[in-house]
């Protein structure tokens, strides 16, 4: 879903990587290659590679939108930018030895890193900028959505999505997310290096995502890796090919509403109208084969609980809880019902993480200040001599404290002078507070992800949404809301990012330089390319229409959470804060009991935030992704190696190969190109 995962992950669902391997204990032979020479950070950062950035980051944010704007589950990608950055700068070089051009430098795995540092910044902006959430949340149809004559939701409180702001809008937020822990970003990684025996419930500070892209990585530039690398791109190439194909000719059935593979009765049109049927989309399919078993098995759970048993008995409400003279997508219908428990669901879970990852941090930082508390491995020599050569490369192209420092008080002075006068409804001193806090929220949030590989950027921003929507009142607490919340979460997300990067960077002998341009560059991409893509998809496509296939669910989910920070309970329908209280606290409950039942329990505990997600968008997807997970179930099953090594390649090519047909469908459809044929299904006479 619309989440900050961790380098990539999905908002607020994530694939944790727990198995990441512990780089410092590498085996002998890439110890060996790291002693090498290291090309100069100006080397890292090619013409070639920002090309091939470019290019990867534009498919991708093709691919994130979609997904952003239909469900809002973003599984992560990094895996697969990854290898298509090594498969195009390794198929650059091959072609030109082949043709007799000697090429300029080599490939090196520096080269790789800053491509893929480049590129995830430039898609990451297709989620992390809001076009799912925060921003199209001020269109005019979320407004519309969330009742015209709801209290909090203020007459005209909307901005309809255009390409001038939005661009300028992420150009004030984005860059000084990059800066503001630069000053701190030693004493971070310094505390990724060592071992910590005594933290709480045994966390280390090593940013898996950021070590298992190292390890990736690494392992591309290897004999063995390179090996691998053509066994994944073959399946990755394969997987696209049949996914793009099998997109074009359902496109040929789609030609009315409700019409094609994606409205298939698979068990029935009694079940397919509680949206219970599988709709043949291979972007989900990829999306269940990457998730975990038990983030598809929840999202599943919540479409039972939702659409199987909740919603048809709040129906049978109808006159009684609220009137019946209204259509059910009113706010103050069973519309409601449905946006206000994914609410609950989603602030409950998020609330305890936040609160379980700020102890987690303080206490950790506390160990840390006590010596007697702090155990070092035994053969700290080994370790020195193992880290010699990295912590060379990281402190050699340093980059100057004053940098950084100006360029965040230049950038800061910038959005708050820009900032109101795009939108009148925010101070300038709203943009003061969030920008003054901006580092020490950064570093807790930036150290707390190194211990969990929890990016809880999505929950500062929620908190922000609440303390601006009721510091803005009733006028313009809904605007101050949505665009507090969007500037916070953007600041404390991006500086996770980075120190993601600056580790990935230390475990590939990349200079920190050639990576902050890395990601510089990236982001610039990606506030030009985010905005000029979501535009195609909003002028082609219904955005948001709740009875479509583009629901875009977190966009009133985020409204509604504003108009709540204004009006406080009132704004709920009736007998629906005792049911979100309910849900609330089932959520507490179900991390309360994650945390501290036995390890072999948990797994049979659903994701709260999963479950949340149908409760809007519908069953259909949640059945795609569990029949992911058989597929990868199957698969180990029958040859466990050969899937650890391909599911991620395959999943990619699914969700590639479907993500990209959007692009031209949607071209095809602002041409007024509609398909031949209408394949509906209704019942027989």
């Amino acid at each position: 879903m619309e989440a900050a995962p961790a380098r990539g992950a999905a908002p607020e669902i994530e694939k944790f990587a727990d198995d990441a391997e512990d780089v410092e204990s590498e085996p002998r032979r890439r110890r060996e290659e790291e002693r090498a020479p290291v090309p100069p950070w100006r080397d890292q950062v090619t013409t070639r590679g920002l090309v091939a950035a470019l290019l990867i980051g534009f498919v991708y944010t093709v691919i994130i939108l979609k997904l952003a704007l239909t469900t809002g589950i973003i599984p992560t990608l990094n895996v697969s930018a990854a290898l298509l950055a090594f498969l195009a700068l390794r198929g650059w070089t091959g072609v030109l030895a082949r043709l007799g051009v000697a090429s300029p430098r080599p490939f090196t795995r520096q080269e790789n890193t800053v491509v893929q540092t480049c590129a995830v910044a430039c898609y990451t902006m297709g989620f992390g900028g809001g076009f799912g959430s925060t921003l199209l949340a001020l269109n005019r149809k979320t407004y519309e959505l969330a009742g015209v004559s709801t209290p909090g939701n203020a007459p005209g409180s909307y901005k309809e999505p255009g390409v001038g702001w939005m661009t300028g809008f992420l150009l004030a937020i984005s860059f000084v997310g990059l800066l503001n822990l630069l000053p701190l970003r030693k004493v971070l990684l310094r505390l990724a290096f060592d071992k910590i025996v005594a933290l709480v419930i045994d966390y280390k500070l090593t940013y898996p995502s950021g070590t298992a892209t190292a390890v990736l990585i690494n392992g591309f530039h290897t004999p063995k890796g390179e090996e691998n690398a053509k066994k994944q791109v073959s399946g990755f190439l394969r997987c696209f090919t049949i996914s793009l194909f099998w997109s074009f000719f359902q496109w040929f059935y789609t030609g009315g509403e409700g019409c094609g593979f994606v409205q298939f009765p698979t068990f029935g049109l009694k079940a397919w109208k509680q949206t219970f049927f599988f709709d043949f989309s291979l972007t989900y399919i990829g999306a269940g084969m990457i998730c975990s078993h038990l983030v598809n098995l929840s999202t599943f759970f919540g479409a039972i609980v939702s659409w199987g048993i909740l919603w048809p008995l709040i129906s049978k409400q109808k006159g009684n809880w609220y009137p019946a003279n209204i259509p059910e997508s009113s706010m103050t219908s069973l519309f409601g019902y449905k946006s206000f428990l994914c609410v609950a669901l989603i602030m409950g879970d998020g609330l305890y993480h936040f609160i379980k990852v700020s102890v987690v941090t303080v206490k950790s930082l506390h160990e840390r200040s006590n010596p007697q508390n702090t155990k070092r491995v035994g053969n700290e020599d080994t370790i020195a001599t193992d880290d010699m050569q990295r912590n060379e490369v990281f402190n050699r192209d340093s980059i100057p404290n004053w940098m950084a420092y100006a360029g965040y008080a230049s950038l800061s002075i910038i959005a708050i002078i820009v900032i109101p006068i795009m939108f009148r409804q925010v101070k300038w001193y709203y943009v003061v507070v969030a920008y003054v806090l901006a580092p020490v929220l950064g570093f807790s949030n930036a150290y707390g992800t190194g211990l969990t590989d929890m990016n809880m950027s999505y929950n500062y921003g929620k908190i922000a949404l609440f303390i601006f929507a009721a510091w803005g009142g009733k006028d313009n607490g809904v605007i101050a809301g949505l665009v507090g919340c969007g500037i916070v979460k953007q600041l404390v997300q991006v500086s996770a990012d980075l120190m993601h990067d600056f580790k990935t960077g230390h475990l590939t002998l990349t200079s920190p330089r050639s990576m902050l341009v890395g990601q510089v560059v990236g982001t610039a991409m990606g506030c030009i390319i985010a905005p000029l893509t979501f535009l195609l998809f909003y002028k082609a496509f219904d955005i948001g229409n709740p009875d479509g296939y583009w629901k875009a669910p977190y966009a009133l989910i985020y409204r509604n959470m504003a108009i709540l920070g204004v009006e406080g309970f009132s704004a709920l329908p009736k007998n629906c804060l005792g049911l979100s209280a309910g849900f609330f606290a089932f959520a507490v409950l179900i991390n309360i009991m994650r945390d501290f039942m036995p390890r072999r329990y948990r797994k049979y505990l659903p994701l709260p935030t999963a479950m949340a997600v149908p409760f809007l968008v519908g069953a259909n997807f949640a059945i795609d992704m569990c029949v992911g997970s058989l597929v990868v179930f199957a698969w180990h099953k029958i040859n466990s190696k050969e899937a650890t090594l391909l599911v991620p390649a395959v999943a990619s090519g699914f969700i590639c190969g479907d993500g990209i047909w959007t692009f031209p469908s949607s071209l095809l459809s602002l041409a007024k190109v509609n398909p031949p044929i209408c394949m509906k299904f209704t019942p027989g006479s």
